[in-house]
């Protein structure tokens, strides 16, 4: 029987389609100094972004046919060490996309009606002032919305910018363009479709009114002080993608300095403890790193792990 250690966890819809298929799912947590020496006993290890799958534990899985990440980055796996083992490396590309997006919108929202600071002082406040304080919001209808990361993610973005009437602006070295289907839920066949195409990353830096990053972290920031030289003055900057994309002293200092309206993260440099600054500033609006983070998008990675890896094994169980 095929063995398979969920150590971060799976949706109880994924671990159905896994039993169903007759497979052993085992979802005791095992810690990560532990996981060399108990790793041998697996077919396959299951993680999303806690666990850490490393040479070392590549090498102790001398049965490991499947390392499956639930999320779209892979950077807490060796990938390229995993692969020479010969070992199959999934992730779920699909299941979050609008999870992520929507949050990244919600943010937008958030930050374009000071909503985030509204909820924090609403309870203690002087409702007058606080009245006085928050009513120069911005309508989002008409500005521009600049995409950094035009995969599946940055499409579903861009989606929801169509619908509510902005205008959108993507860069993506790897893609050129993208059909953009906007569907009216409660009429099936009523769609409109518009081609975005790609455009330098300078040209979004300058024109963009808010700008939202989806892309893999890197060795060095995306946005460091010469980047936000280039934004316009009030650029407000979303980060849901990884922790780094954003040098976080040029976003406190672009916030200090007035260069920046508003950042909103929902990932940091040093989680899980992020700086207190961040975490405090008005100008910022912040979560937990709950992209992915939805009762509808949970159940689709699980779906999405549990088919990939059933097609993998096939009848050999």
């Amino acid at each position: 029987m095929i063995k398979i250690l969920a150590n971060d966890g799976i949706h109880p819809d994924g671990r159905l389609l896994l039993e169903e298929a007759n497979y052993l799912v085992d979802e005791n947590k095992i810690p990560q100094e532990q996981l060399a020496a108990k790793i041998g006993d697996y077919d396959v290890l299951i993680v999303r972004s806690a666990t850490k799958v490393t040479r070392e534990i590549i090498d102790a899985g001398t049965k490991l046919k499947v390392i499956a990440r639930g999320g779209v980055g892979m950077d807490n796996i060796d990938l390229e060490y995993a692969r020479s083992r010969g070992i199959q490396v999934y992730n779920t590309p699909m299941a979050s996309s609008r999870a992520v997006a929507e949050l990244a919108i919600g943010h937008i929202f958030s930050l374009a009606r000071m909503l985030h600071l509204s909820n924090r002082e609403m309870a203690g406040g002087d409702f007058k002032k606080l009245k006085k304080n928050y009513e120069a919001g911005t309508q989002l209808r008409g500005k521009t919305l600049g995409i950094v990361g035009f995969g599946r993610i940055g499409q579903e973005v861009a989606r929801i910018g169509l619908g509510i009437g902005m205008n959108i602006i993507a860069h993506d070295p790897f893609v050129t363009d993208a059909d953009i289907a906007i569907r009216i839920s409660m009429y099936e066949d009523l769609s409109l479709n518009v081609k975005v195409r790609t455009e330098p990353i300078e040209k979004v830096f300058r024109e963009a009114d808010f700008i939202t990053f989806h892309l893999p972290g890197g060795n060095k920031p995306v946005v460091g002080a010469a980047e936000l030289e280039m934004m316009k003055k009030g650029v407000v900057l979303v980060n849901s993608a990884r922790g780094g994309v954003i040098d976080e002293e040029v976003l406190l200092a672009g916030l200090d300095s007035g260069k920046l309206g508003g950042v909103a993260l929902d990932v940091f440099e040093n989680e899980p403890t992020p700086r207190e600054a961040l975490l405090k500033h008005p100008k910022i609006s912040v979560t937990p790193h709950i992209g992915a983070s939805t009762v509808e998008a949970q159940s689709y990675i699980g779906m999405e792990l549990a088919d990939k890896i059933i097609a993998f094994f096939g009848d050999d169980k």
